[in-house]
């Protein structure tokens, strides 16, 4: 009898592809209501706001999770998964996880916002907590995955993390393409690890990428400067924008942000919550510091809007006494 080869889309070591971004798309429009594309003024031009924080977990991060949930073998959903996360990803695995009666056990910072931590917990994921400045939470997750067994669900350093994030692009464009515009030209992503900035990266090969991170963690910005991988020089550097905590990128996404030439932009504190601010008050939205990231570029001038800029509100899941702070100025 011949052997049948594996099938190559559910390989781990395969990279992430435009065809595999397209299959995301299908599986999460089959599951999940288009988020609003909203228009905003920016300097007299129009830009399209992609308002992911109106996801059922608050973020995009949803995307991914169920791409890479509902691929795993029999045996691998079996065995269960483990993720690690600053809470948009955690959350948005213990849905995948839930919905599919999965074993979910997720690695975050002690750290990260209660809100994240309570959500997470409360969707039905063990949750295992680290320090972020003393521990590697990579090496949590190995050492996890040694004990119980299971399947990495990495971020961001995944191909099909990656994919799934993109499908935001694929509806993007189809958002855009019903209002007559082709589009879009240029994408302003909010940037972490680059899971994100990759899968737009796949999902619109015609624009220009724009990858957006926070002072003091923008390890992405200059590895793209460097043309290679760098860390993040200090992990106890305050920010507020905790979704965007990664201590470095992985080769699977830094080789998509390098091949499409993706060039990274970094943010003020103020900015970001002068863009939290532009979202509440024209809007009429909820975005988390980490969400508002690359909104605040476009409004601080750092990025000029082309003619059909799409802009990443990534996320909306912000402790209610800080975002009232915030937001009162």
């Amino acid at each position: 009898m011949t052997q049948q080869s594996p099938d190559p889309l559910l390989s781990p070591d395969r990279k992430p592809t435009l065809a595999g971004v397209e299959r995301a798309a299908v599986k999460v429009a089959a599951l999940l209501p288009q988020t609003p594309l909203l228009p905003l003024d920016a300097g007299g031009r129009t830009i399209w706001c992609k308002a992911e924080c109106l996801q059922p977990v608050g973020a995009f991060k949803i995307r991914g999770a169920w791409h890479r949930l509902t691929d795993l073998a029999p045996d691998q959903a079996a065995a269960g998964v483990v993720g690690v996360s600053s809470g948009n990803h955690a959350q948005g695995v213990a849905w995948a996880a839930k919905r599919l009666g999965i074993r979910a056990t997720i690695v975050m910072p002690s750290n990260a916002p209660q809100m994240k931590l309570a959500a997470t917990r409360a969707l039905g994921a063990d949750v295992v907590l680290y320090d972020r400045v003393t521990e590697s939470r990579d090496a949590v997750a190995a050492n996890l995955l040694d004990e119980r067994g299971g399947t990495l669900v990495h971020a961001y350093g995944d191909p099909w993390i990656i994919e799934g994030q993109g499908s935001m692009g694929i509806e993007a464009r189809a958002q855009l393409a019903a209002r007559g515009i082709v589009g879009p030209d240029k994408v302003v992503a909010c940037c972490g690890g680059g899971g994100l900035s990759a899968g737009l990266a796949l999902a619109c090969p015609e624009a220009e990428i724009v990858a957006v991170e926070p002072e003091g963690w923008d390890d992405v910005t200059r590895s793209l400067a460097a043309g290679e991988i760098l860390s993040v020089e200090d992990l106890a550097a305050p920010t507020e924008c905790d979704a965007l905590q990664t201590p470095q990128t992985w080769p699977i996404n830094f080789a998509v942000l390098q091949a499409r030439g993706v060039r990274g932009v970094v943010v003020t504190r103020d900015e970001v919550r002068h863009a939290m601010r532009v979202a509440f008050e024209k809007l009429h939205l909820v975005v988390e510091p980490g969400g508002a990231a690359a909104l605040a570029a476009v409004l601080a001038g750092k990025v000029e809007p082309g003619e059909a800029t799409l802009v990443t509100l990534s996320g909306g899941n912000v402790d209610p006494q800080k975002y009232a702070e915030i937001i009162a100025g």
